[in-house]
Parts: structure tokens; C-alpha cells; sequence
């Protein structure tokens, strides 16, 4: 056994993959970041880094770079994604009792611009080549399901789920296969209550806006197949970033920061409208959600505190940045959002250009997260809550030894806790006019993707 960290990336030329990435999606174990058809794969483990509390963006840092530095690298694609790779999933919380962290495969597999990839990573001495990778390949595809893991995202133990989790079993749906969804941390009525007390503390002026979010629990008698749940949010999401890492499953669709080269970029949301609400309407939906949510004083307020709050974050690691001046309507399957894209040219600072995970430490939590001012919402959602929200709303993605990376927002996903239950999460920004039924049906559509990836018919 060497120290050293190897890797060798092969162009999979003239190999059909219809469905592309998502048709990789095959394990229960499986490490994914995917859109459209694009994305990464990732089978196996060699090397994890874990950490909580306030320093775990910074001290992953560190780690990857350390391990990064020395690194044998054979590469004959050189796109991003290629070379070495690391997927990452980080807790929201600084105070939270969830592990950060970042997980090296021994299998990549990268779909880019038509271009199909194989990486094969290693601390062992044997050679590299490509007979060996693609043996390898072979090796975790056909290797079957394996069985879920209980706590396999590293949570704190929540304990059995008893029949009334929370107080109150939540409103009856079609469910699948005899699962049963109990309310999670707060009954809806608790919910709604925490929804009133932050808009009361808004209106005394302690903040602008803040983020409250929700747990349920479904519990599947049949099992959790979680390569299934990836597949169907990545066929039915395709706009959205489908990830799946250590038991942490969702499709979000909001990127936090991407990565490329010395150029980042970010798409922020803020301001929902349930497609449902669109039934009955004449004209086309998409003017019906023009009008109610752009046209929305309230929507685009929280909006605009959204869009502040990421480029203030942004604007010292940056030489130029721009903006949309304008939101654009996000049309998703279960949604519409009012949506901004943000580019910017990065700057060096101390003589480097910043890595992803430094920008990710200065940017999260965002306003479209958490709230304004971060510290006083912050604190807030932890009186509120009653919930720990582990990975929901954290940083998840991937990153490369070149210093590319995709990191969108841990939303409209869920935590596979035991081969049968799964705790789906879901928030609403809450300002001034806020109404609590509103706010209570919006998460709802919010976990609606979770819910029918699981069979669960809302």
C-alpha cells in the first residue's frame, strides 16, 4: 500500500449509453449529481473526510487540497469532473450534530457535452489501465442491490417512528404498498404556529425575512430502492440537480455555486406558486403564474432579499459580476419559482483564486435559506424548529483537483434513515404578509417531488 492518491480518466468512445447519466443510477449506494443528462457518477469508496461545527467548509478544504496536491493524475478527457473527484453533502447547521462530509469513489463516471468518461481512483500500487478500470466498472454495475444501510447518512438517531410521530398523523394520501407519512419534529398546527411567531418577529423589525422548515416520515414496508427514487427525479426533474450521497436523496433547483475554471455562477430562488392552484384558469399556466407570482409584492420582496444577499456574499471574491435585472419564471413539474441567474469573473484573493468550498464557507447560509440578517434568523429557526436539519438546506455537490465544482442547495430531498423510512424535508421563506395556511400548503408542493419518487400520490 503507497500513500499516494492516483487516478486515470479514459474517454468511454463509441459506447451507447442511452438515458445517459441517470442510466447509471443502477445502486442503492450510488453517488450522483446529475441534470438532464449530464453529471457525475460515483461507485465505491476509498477515502472520506467528515466534520461538524463552524469550520468544516474551511478544515474539508484543507483535506481535499492536501490529498489533491501530490496526486498521480493520468487524464486524457481534461473537462471538468475528470481526474480526481469528490462528492460532498455538509450539515446547515454549524451547531449541528450531522457529519460534513466528503467521500472520494473508486468509480467515476462523468457525462459532458456528449462526452462520455471513465475515472478509476486508488491509494493501491497495482497499475492503472484501462482494461483495469473498466473491469472495475463492470464490477459495481453488476454487482447487484445492495441493502440499505440503517442511519446511512451518518444522522443522529431519531428512533423508531412511532404511529403518531409529532402529535398528529398528517392528512391521509393514496400511499403505496401500505406506507404509511406521519408528521415529523412539529404537528401542522406547531408548524403554523412557529409560522405566526417569526412574522411577529418581523414585524418588530429583529429581521426581514426568515426560512422555516418542516419534517415528515414515510415509511416504506416494502423498502426504500433509492437508485429508483434517483431515477425518477432525475427523469421527471430534468431543469433540477438530482443528488444522491450517503442516504441524502433529492433534485434541488438552486444552485449555490458552480465552478469552472475562474468563472461562478449561481441560481437563486425565492417566491413558490403551487402549479395546482393554476386548475380552472383560462390562458395557458404560464402567464397565470407570471401574473400571480411576479406580479406578487411579497414574492419579489423575498426575492430581492434572496438575490442582496447572495451578491453582497459574492461581490469580494469577484472582478466583474451580473445579475439578471429582471427574475425569470422556473417552471418545474410541482412549482413555479421566481428565479435569477448570477454570474461572476472570480479575483484572487491573497494570490489565489478562492476554491468552491472557501466560496461555499462566505455564502451559506443564504437568504434563500435561512433568512435576514443570517445571524438573527439563524438563531431564530433553532427557537422555531424544534428540528435539526442536518444535511436539508446544507451544500451538496462535487469538486475536482482543478478547483471546479458543482454545489447546489440540499432541497426537495429527503434522508434515507432506515431500508424502510426516509425523513423528507421541506421550508418556506416567511416575511411580513406571510399567512401560515399558505406557507403550510406550500411545502407541501414542496414535497411532493420526494413523495412520488417513493410512490407516495399526493
Amino acid at each position: 500500500m503507497t500513500s499516494t492518491f492516483r487516478t486515470l480518466t479514459i474517454p468511454l468512445d463509441g459506447k451507447a449509453f442511452p438515458g445517459g447519466l441517470p442510466s447509471f443510477l443502477v445502486r442503492d449506494d450510488v453517488l450522483c449529481w446529475t441534470r438532464r443528462e449530464a453529471g457525475l457518477a460515483g461507485f465505491g469508496e476509498i477515502a472520506r473526510f467528515t466534520a461538524t461545527g463552524p469550520e468544516r467548509f474551511l478544515e474539508a478544504d484543507i483535506w481535499w487540497r492536501h490529498l489533491v496536491i501530490e496526486a498521480e493524475i493520468t487524464d486524457s478527457v481534461e473537462l471538468p469532473g475528470t481526474g480526481p473527484v469528490a462528492f460532498g453533502s455538509f450539515a446547515f447547521s454549524k451547531t449541528s450534530a450531522h457529519e460534513s462530509r466528503l467521500v472520494v469513489p473508486e468509480i467515476v463516471v462523468g457525462v459532458r457535452d456528449g462526452q462520455v468518461w471513465l475515472t478509476q481512483l486508488t491509494f493501491d500500487d497495482g497499475d492503472l489501465t484501462e482494461e483495469g478500470a473498466l473491469a472495475a466498472l463492470d464490477r459495481w454495475l453488476s454487482g447487484g442491490r445492495p441493502a440499505a444501510a440503517a442511519d446511512s447518512a451518518g444522522n443522529p438517531d431519531h428512533g423508531e417512528v412511532p404511529a403518531r410521530a409529532g402529535g398528529a398523523v398528517v392528512r391521509p394520501l393514496p400511499l403505496a404498498a401500505g406506507a404509511t407519512l406521519h408528521t415529523g419534529s412539529l404537528s401542522e398546527e406547531a408548524w403554523m404556529a412557529a409560522v405566526e411567531a417569526g412574522v411577529a418577529e418581523i414585524r418588530t423589525g429583529a429581521l426581514e425575512k426568515l426560512v422555516l422548515a418542516r419534517d415528515v416520515v414515510a415509511t416504506v414496508p416494502t423498502g426504500v430502492n433509492a437508485a429508483k427514487v434517483l431515477r425518477e427525479l432525475a427523469v421527471r426533474y430534468r431543469e433540477c440537480w438530482t443528488y444522491g450521497v450517503d442516504g441524502l436523496v433529492g433534485a434541488t433547483p438552486e444552485m449555490l455555486i458552480q465552478v469552472e475554471g475562474r468563472t461562478a455562477q449561481a441560481r437563486v430562488l425565492a417566491g413558490t406558486l403551487d402549479r395546482r392552484d393554476a386548475h380552472g384558469e383560462d390562458g395557458i399556466p404560464m402567464d397565470y403564474a407570471t401574473r400571480v407570482l411576479a406580479g406578487s409584492e411579497k414574492q419579489r420582496h423575498e426575492h430581492e432579499i434572496a438575490i442582496q444577499s447572495l451578491t453582497t456574499q459574492l461581490a469580494p471574491f469577484s472582478e466583474a459580476m451580473n445579475a439578471h435585472d429582471e427574475p425569470f419564471i422556473l417552471e418545474l413539474p410541482n412549482v413555479w419559482h421566481l428565479a435569477s441567474d448570477v454570474k461572476a469573473e472570480l479575483t484572487e484573493v491573497e494570490g489565489h483564486v478562492p476554491t468552491c468550498l472557501a466560496l461555499i464557507n462566505a455564502l451559506h447560509p443564504t437568504a434563500a435559506v435561512c433568512g435576514t440578517p443570517t445571524q438573527v434568523a439563524g438563531a431564530l429557526i433553532r427557537k422555531l424548529e424544534h428540528l435539526d436539519r442536518g444535511p436539508y438546506a446544507g451544500p451538496v455537490g462535487w469538486l475536482d483537483a482543478a478547483g471546479n465544482g458543482e454545489w447546489g442547495i440540499a432541497l426537495r430531498g429527503a434522508v434515507i434513515e432506515t431500508p424502510d423510512t426516509v425523513r423528507l424535508y421541506a421550508g418556506c421563506g416567511i416575511v411580513d404578509g406571510s399567512q401560515p395556511e399558505a406557507e403550510l400548503a406550500e411545502t407541501w408542493a414542496k414535497f411532493r417531488p420526494m413523495l412520488e419518487a417513493l410512490g407516495i400520490r399526493s
